[in-house]
């Protein structure tokens, strides 16, 4: 595993139950700012077991980026931790968005 990916994943653990952070919060928090496409690419190659909250991830629009049964996954994740997600998979950043430094839930 590269350091680049170890600084993904404790940035992504960070993330509290009921929040999201897009790729580039992720990215710059883990000190790679400008690296959100690389964040997606690391976090395309988790197995499926992973207990990393990976779903809590979505694109600066405030959208989950993924496809087919991968969005519809996410979706369910997202809504079993208590975050809304519309029919096209929007979710209102002003309410669910989290940064660091931010209180945990």
């Amino acid at each position: 595993m590269t350091e680049f990916e170890l600084q993904i994943f404790a940035a992504i653990h960070q993330i509290p139950k009921g929040k999201v952070a897009t790729y580039g919060d992720i990215a710059k928090l883990a000190g790679f700012a400008n690296y959100a496409r690389q964040v997606g690419k690391v976090l395309s190659r988790l197995p499926s077991d992973t207990k990393l909250p990976w779903f809590r991830v979505i694109n600066a629009r405030g959208y989950i980026s993924l496809t087919d049964h991968c969005f519809f996954r996410q979706k369910d994740k997202l809504s079993e931790d208590g975050i809304e997600v519309s029919d096209e998979g929007e979710i209102d950043l002003k309410r669910y968005r989290w940064s660091a430094g931010s209180p945990a839930l």
